[in-house]
């Protein structure tokens, strides 16, 4: 191949994501040689066509292959590729289960001296899913780990889990199983708390007991070689989503649609984004362009018509977490904050916030379809999203 062909070891690196040292590494164990390597310099060369080959292996150790492993992977073919991935990751997330457990039994033989306060009682499969309803509102944010936690407030009334990423907030009350004086609130890891779900859920009561950092989920009727979950508090101030609840203005536009139908309209919508077109009492889903039809649905619809966009995986989940056969939707407009819940219980609250339409939506009831602009091409693009609950 001649040399102008060939890129030096600097060019290859930003070209695959690996660094120079790791690409020396990988020369050296065999998996990744130069095309040639300088005799009188020592600087190595790369062909183009190996890119492809640097950046499967630069995944495969994100994801903490062996090398062994990535050896055999990049030798294989597509299926026995992906066996030998799944495989990799079945031992992953079966190691991260057990280190799970292990924690949990050190936290709590670390714990023992420590006293712990009884705070509620729940029925366990209650608890279990307000715990999944609520967190679908969260999200993974470096720096910012409190957005991944569910707030935990408990009064002798009741108990209150709120989550929030700060574009979507879901709240949900629950009545304590039991009689209870304790008044407490603090921050709750949610990835603890959603492994810990599974097993809440096979149990007819959970007592919630609170230590200076953490809390436990005593099971009833647990075998004694089981250990009871304990979940870490989180110590970031929680967003002070009371605050945005009193602020949300009267709700302009108010729609009652059944739950199943919504959820197989959205999982039928060829976009990413949702348009609702609210109108003369119908609930129209606007498709992505013309070249699908409207999604009429069957709605009760009352107030100002009003077209409103939200992204399908906030607008999915809020839906999806409903209790009850039919879901309101409570709109103030294209670019404030929606109310969720169920149209008959509401004790599940979601707040989700529309995303910035670009351009009016055409006038859907036009003889002629094509007679105005279609609303624009965003190539793509994330559409931009308003100000959110959470701040």
């Amino acid at each position: 191949m001649p040399p102008s062909e060939l890129m030096p070891i600097g060019v290859f690196a930003r070209r695959s994501g690996l660094t120079p040292s790791a690409l020396r590494f990988y020369a050296d164990s065999g998996l990744l040689r130069p095309a040639e390597t300088d005799p009188v310099s020592g600087y190595r060369y790369y062909r183009p066509d190996q890119v492809a080959r640097a950046v499967a292996l630069r995944r495969l150790r994100a994801i903490g292959m062996p090398l062994t492993a990535v050896e055999a992977v990049l030798a294989a073919g597509p299926e026995e590729a992906s066996r030998l991935i799944d495989e990799h990751l079945a031992k992953v997330l079966g190691d991260a289960a057990a280190a799970r457990r292990k924690a949990a039994l050190l936290q709590s033989s670390l714990a023992d001296g420590v006293p712990s306060r009884p705070i509620a009682a729940l029925k366990g499969p209650v608890l279990a899913d307000a715990v999944e309803q609520v967190l679908t509102a969260t999200v993974r944010e470096p720096g910012l780990p409190v957005l991944g936690g569910l707030r935990l407030e408990v009064t002798p009334e009741a108990v209150t889990l709120t989550a929030t990423d700060r574009y979507r907030l879901s709240t949900r009350t629950l009545v304590p199983a039991e009689p209870s004086t304790a008044t407490w609130a603090g921050t709750v890891g949610g990835e603890e708390l959603r492994a810990a779900a599974a097993e809440i859920r096979r149990s007819p009561l959970v007592r919630i007991e609170a230590t200076p950092h953490a809390i436990r989920l005593r099971r009833a009727g647990r075998r004694e070689d089981q250990e009871d979950p304990h979940c870490g508090l989180l110590t970031e101030e929680f967003p002070d989503y009371r605050l945005m609840l009193a602020s949300l203005g009267e709700a302009t536009t108010r729609v009652t649609v059944s739950k199943d139908v919504f959820l197989r309209a959205l999982e039928d919508h060829p976009g990413e984004r949702i348009t609702l077109c609210l109108t003369d009492q119908r609930m129209n889903i606007l498709p992505p362009g013309d070249a699908h039809p409207d999604m009429p649905l069957p709605a009760a619809v009352t107030g100002r018509p009003l077209s409103v966009s939200f992204e399908l995986t906030t607008l999915y989940p809020a839906v999806s977490t409903a209790l009850g056969p039919d879901v309101m939707l409570d709109l103030r407009g294209p670019d404030q904050p929606a109310t969720i819940r169920s149209a008959d219980r509401g004790d599940l609250t979601t707040v989700a916030m529309p995303i910035k339409q670009e351009a009016p939506p055409r006038d859907r009831h036009s003889h002629d379809r094509h007679s105005r602009d279609p609303r624009p091409d965003h190539g793509g693009h994330r559409p931009r999203r308003h100000g959110g609950p959470g701040g």
